[in-house]
């Protein structure tokens, strides 16, 4: 039977200030009203807070710098490929060209998709088109096999749908939003040069196509379940639910090698996959790829395309205005050389005292994960062995990789052509040098972050932590703060990540990465209780306009959870004041969103949003109640028997 708690989150709407919140009552209201009501989102953002107010200083200083460096006023920086961000930022933020070339750097490309005659020339085609700058029906991908983490394999799964995700389609919301990418279409393919009719009855076939897709592709809490991508199918098993595409001659021309298998992530849309990709659905497809193209490619157009092309983004996001010609120029080169301009950004704004202040505190954290695991009182002796083996086999890479991942080498700007040309080009080398890690080892040496990212993750597959530069500063951590509100801030992030090696997707796999059951089934079993109660305290959740999904989003609110615990134990244990740690905590998720991207998180993303995050991880802490002397009379009450203790 589902437990309801009478009282989660405290007392008062997180989505809703309250100056007179008691930290007793309710925490982050306590210590972010003030803020709340008076913070004024943005006009070209969808939200305000701790993050967005870091991720805008990471980006003012790199852009600042871009200028500079653009400009000759700075020199350029000795980091290999940092001049060719540079040249790809000089092309984009050069509207009089862009305006002037309007639609015609993408003629070519619109005309191979205009050209298709029926499905067998689809086929025909398909490799080509695979390998330029469109999106098929289908998808493939290259990454660790999940029981091999040493090899790659190939990955097979479906098209993303045109709504944020597929439960979007259930919503009131659904036909107002495809009603606006509808018109926006049609517009984007008549400024291309599409007859008016034409334009309609494409858009109308890709929507008819796009609804047969939601039917059959997973939903976002269906994707939260890393386990279940791992589908493996023999190669020829494979091939043969493919009967009307020629699914054998597309893979020996995309491929390096020839598989022995693929690993289903979508098996549900393969066992459909004949009934939608066919000659009789063939108009329906090229329609959709021609809706998917169009939108896709217009930011790399002119002014008047990238303001067509914005009414869907808005209307999903809820931005009254879009980002400025300098601020996406800047955003388009940092897109395309992530990881380079990461490495500028760590070398210049991140310190080596700093780095290894944070190594120490995270050394702490993996200490006190240690002491956790073995004071526990629900795991049994080898279970816990095993999770400790696991603990210590964990990489840290904190602050900016040492070395620049090959593609940035192969990635080539050439000045003399448009801003599309070089996109597609480069999307072309992406495609070849994805496929071509088929005939490598996985190279466990990769970050999956920039260092001016303003995030952290955890990787099953490489049993690793990436604490990129852009976090590892005020008010997640400052080497001059007090100590509790460095542990309150990055100190529960350190937590948050090394807890995902141990979450409902993370206890699945081993120390090297694999997909391997190393509990005992009497061990699994209690996991699996503490994580039904995790869902079900977060399940139906109110926060502005929309409810939580428990079930989507607890792999990140047990990672909260165990974060914050070890995080605690870690400030006792360095003699924190616990008062600055929950309150950092707490200041650490502040934030304020429009009601449209509300929603669109709360359907799309296994995050819950930012403020949600904060008073039921601290409810399960009893030094929270020691901490602010809280009564079973207050908001923020939870019986004992009802905190959560999973780590």
């Amino acid at each position: 039977m589902r437990r309801f708690y009478a009282v989660r989150g405290g007392a008062g709407d997180v989505a809703e200030p309250d100056v007179n919140a008691k930290p007793q009552d309710n925490l982050y209201l306590a210590v972010n009203s003030n803020w709340l009501s008076k913070a004024e989102i943005p006009a070209d953002r969808t939200s305000t807070g701790v993050n967005s107010e870091l991720d805008i200083k990471i980006e003012n200083r790199v852009m600042k710098d871009f200028a500079d460096i653009a400009a000759g006023k700075e020199k350029m920086p000795e980091i290999k490929d940092f001049d060719k961000a540079i040249a790809l930022y000089k092309i984009a933020k050069n509207f009089e060209k862009r305006d002037a070339e309007e639609a015609h750097p993408i003629q070519n490309d619109l005309q191979k998709l205009l050209s298709l005659t029926d499905f067998a020339d689809l086929g025909k085609k398909a490799n080509d088109l695979y390998m330029g700058p469109y999106i098929l029906p289908f998808v493939y991908g290259v990454d660790a096999d999940m029981k091999n983490t040493d090899v790659n394999v190939l990955y097979f799964g479906g098209p993303s749908t045109f709504l944020p995700d597929t439960t979007t389609y259930k919503t009131e919301d659904a036909k107002k939003l495809l009603d606006i990418l509808q018109d926006q279409s049609i517009n984007l393919l008549m400024m291309a040069g599409i007859g008016k009719t034409e334009a309609r009855v494409y858009v109308d076939n890709a929507l008819a196509f796009d609804a047969k897709v939601a039917k059959v592709v997973k939903s976002t809490e269906e994707w939260a379940d890393d386990a279940a991508i791992y589908n493996p199918v023999s190669y020829d098993k494979f091939i043969a639910k493919f009967k009307s595409f020629d699914m054998t001659k597309f893979l020996d021309e995309l491929l390096p090698e020839k598989q022995k298998r693929v690993i289903v992530m979508e098996p549900r849309f393969l066992d459909h996959a004949e009934e939608l990709i066919n000659a009789e659905n063939f108009d329906e497809i090229k329609g959709w790829m021609l809706v998917k193209y169009i939108n896709s490619v217009a930011k790399y157009l002119s002014q008047k395309f990238r303001e067509a092309a914005f009414p869907f983004n808005q209307a999903i996001t809820g931005a009254p205005e879009m980002p400025s010609q300098i601020k996406q120029a800047y955003r388009i080169a940092n897109s395309a050389f992530d990881e380079v301009v990461g490495i500028f950004y760590g070398k210049k704004y991140f310190g080596e005292k700093a780095k290894h202040d944070v190594e120490d505190m995270i050394h702490n954290m993996l200490k006190v994960y240690e002491e956790r695991i073995n004071h526990n009182t629900w795991l049994s002796d080898e279970t816990k062995k095993k999770a400790i083996v696991k603990l210590n086999a964990l990489v840290l890479k904190i602050g900016y990789p040492e070395k620049i991942e090959k593609i940035f080498d192969l990635l080539q700007v050439d000045p003399e052509k448009s801003l599309y040309e070089n996109e597609a080009a480069m999307d072309k080398v992406r495609t070849k040098y994805e496929l071509d890690k088929l005939t490598k080892r996985v190279d466990r040496s990769v970050w999956l972050m920039p260092g001016n990212l303003n995030n952290a993750c955890y990787d099953p597959q490489r049993n690793d932590l990436t604490f990129p530069a852009g976090i590892l500063q005020k008010p997640f951590y400052d080497i001059n703060q007090s100590r509790g509100a460095n542990y309150g801030g990055i100190g529960a992030t350190i937590g948050h990540e090394v807890s995902h090696a141990f979450d409902n997707n993370g206890a699945k796999f081993d120390e090297n990465g694999n997909m391997n059951n190393w509990w005992t089934k009497q061990d699994f079993a209690e996991f699996n209780k503490r994580v039904g109660q995790m869902i079900d305290i977060f399940d139906g959740l109110q926060y502005g306009p929309a409810k939580l999904n428990g079930k989507q989003v607890v792999s990140e609110n047990i990672a909260d959870l165990a974060g914050l615990a070890c995080a605690v134990q870690a400030g006792k244990n360095d003699g924190a004041d616990l008062k600055d740690l929950f309150e950092n905590y707490a200041r650490s998720w502040m934030e304020k969103q429009r009601p449209e991207a509300i929603k669109t998180e709360v359907q799309t993303d296994v995050h819950a949003p930012q403020p949600t995050r904060v008073n039921i991880p601290v409810q399960c802490q009893n030094e929270f109640y020691d901490a602010f002397g809280v009564k079973k009379t207050d908001g923020m009450w939870l019986d004992p028997e009802d905190r959560i203790t999973i780590w």
